[in-house]
């Protein structure tokens, strides 16, 4: 009797709701299942948004993928902090988990849950699964929200009374005022569980990071150091990064593209802060409108209406309410002008983003600093003007203009409270990158973290992170 073929590993992956998690996490089972031969089931989280049904409407599985969409949920409170909403989001999905991992007729060996899903570890560990952390953005984070519970013990007080930078094992030390407001109060739900899920990290047979290591090249150093590991309370750190939305077959006949094909190349500003979370207040959005037009730039916005109030979970998990027409909140005579002028393109909603920063015509980025939108203006070698808004941005725009030397970073008074970067301001950036010798040394130095990009991911070349993923496959295998 011949021996029975050994079936491929099996791994199920739980990410949070918002395309900055569900992205990388859907890219990454597409490379599990289409380069190293795995089987993988991604539980989708419910969402409202448009662009993550665009994204799944877009979408060809290959074949070992599965989608299981998880139900919609009665979240009582959206205007809550968002690491309490995508972390109960999880938490009340995992009966309808566990049930699917019950039934599977090939039930998955490997869990690999997104860093507000720690949860799931107990489903994990229910059906003797191993288990890791696919975190999506990069090791300095990590490093620091891994040493948080340290942190916690150690530093009395509030950290925002800190006069003196946060000292973290492995990295340059973190400045009070490039941290997110959740750690500005300890009291606060955003901060108890991100302390919560820091805990949890230990429980992970190891850690996915969505980088690349000549992008980090001191933080994987100490990552490898076996003192330093003693003060940094993580499991083994894998570089699998960078892990981005790849190109999609489009319309000739797109707009944004037509658009930039009129236009030479490095000419176009790319103006964009994300899909979702915290959005410029109406007076922000009419001085960044004047300033791009002083600029005398070709730039091609991509706009969400303004909100004054702050509510980011609300907007990272569902539309932020109504149609989105410009020309109901930026100055008419502003839209008449570039239109007539042809220097300028407004756009309301989706626009194809890895497409845009791909096209030749586009020679700088207004960025909010996401981790996937960093990722992507690195692989396609376009230099950033780097506005942070929430979340880990602060510390990802650090990391681009002080220690890539790739960006710019605007300069307001009080980014936590309510101040606005005047137009002159903004007309200064948008000219420093996009015209002079600065934007060209930008230009160049990001051109250079292009190919280191490109070669860490190369399965011919033995890219790092290729090879870091192949190892991990293998000891699935055993």
């Amino acid at each position: 009797m011949g021996s029975l073929k050994p079936q491929k590993p099996h791994v199920a992956m739980i990410p949070t709701p918002g395309m900055g998690h569900l992205i990388p996490f859907l890219q990454l089972a597409k490379c599990l299942v289409s380069i190293h031969g795995v089987q993988v089931t991604l539980f989708v989280p419910a969402s409202e948004t448009s662009a993550l049904q665009t994204l799944l409407s877009s979408l060809h599985l290959p074949g070992g993928l599965t989608l299981i969409n998880l139900p919609t949920l009665p979240i009582s409170d959206m205007d809550t902090d968002l690491p309490v909403h995508l972390s109960i989001t999880v938490r009340e999905s995992l009966t309808f988990i566990r049930s699917s991992i019950a039934t599977s007729a090939h039930p998955p060996t490997v869990l690999i849950v997104d860093m507000f899903a720690t949860d799931a570890f107990d489903v994990g560990d229910a059906f003797n699964m191993t288990k890791y952390l696919f975190f999506t953005s990069n090791a300095k984070v990590l490093t620091f929200i891994g040493y948080l519970p340290r942190f916690d013990q150690e530093i009395a007080g509030e950290f925002a009374e800190l006069t003196e930078p946060i000292p973290v094992p492995g990295c340059k030390p973190v400045r009070v005022d490039d941290l997110d407001d959740y750690f500005r109060d300890r009291k606060s739900g955003g901060y108890r569980f991100l302390l919560h899920h820091a805990r949890r990290f230990n429980e992970a047979t190891g850690i996915l990071v969505n980088t690349f290591e000549d992008l980090e090249p001191q933080m994987f150093s100490a990552l490898k150091d076996g003192k330093l590991l003693e003060q940094i309370p993580l499991p083994p750190v894998h570089a699998v990064g960078p892990i981005i939305r790849n190109p999609a077959p489009l319309s000739s006949e797109n707009e944004c593209l037509t658009w930039l094909d009129k236009h030479p190349p490095d000419s176009v500003l790319f103006v964009s802060f994300g899909g979702g979370g915290r959005s410029l207040s109406a007076e922000q959005m009419v001085e960044l409108a004047m300033g791009l037009e002083l600029s005398r730039q070709r730039f091609l916005w991509v706009v969400r209406p303004p909100q004054d109030k702050v509510v980011i979970s609300a907007n990272y998990v569902a539309e932020s309410g109504g149609p989105n027409d410009p020309n109901g909140y930026l100055p008419e005579e502003f839209l008449r002008r570039i239109k007539g002028k042809g220097v300028g393109m407004v756009v309301g909603g989706w626009a194809p983003q890895v497409e845009i920063l791909g096209h030749a015509a586009v020679g700088g980025f207004l960025s909010h600093c996401g981790w996937n939108s960093t990722l992507e203006s690195i692989v396609h070698g376009v230099p950033v003007i780097a506005w942070p808004l929430h979340a880990e941005q602060k510390m990802n725009a650090v990391m681009l203009t002080e220690d890539l030397g790739v960006a710019v970073r605007v300069k307001i008074a009080s980014e936590r409270g309510g101040a606005v970067m005047g137009r002159e301001e903004i007309e200064r950036m948008v000219r420093l990158v996009m015209e002079g010798n600065q934007g060209k040394a930008l230009r160049s130095r990001m051109k250079q973290l292009t190919d280191g990009a490109v070669s860490s991911v190369s399965e011919g070349g033995g890219g790092s992170s290729y090879c870091s993923l192949a190892q991990l496959i293998k000891k699935w295998k055993l």
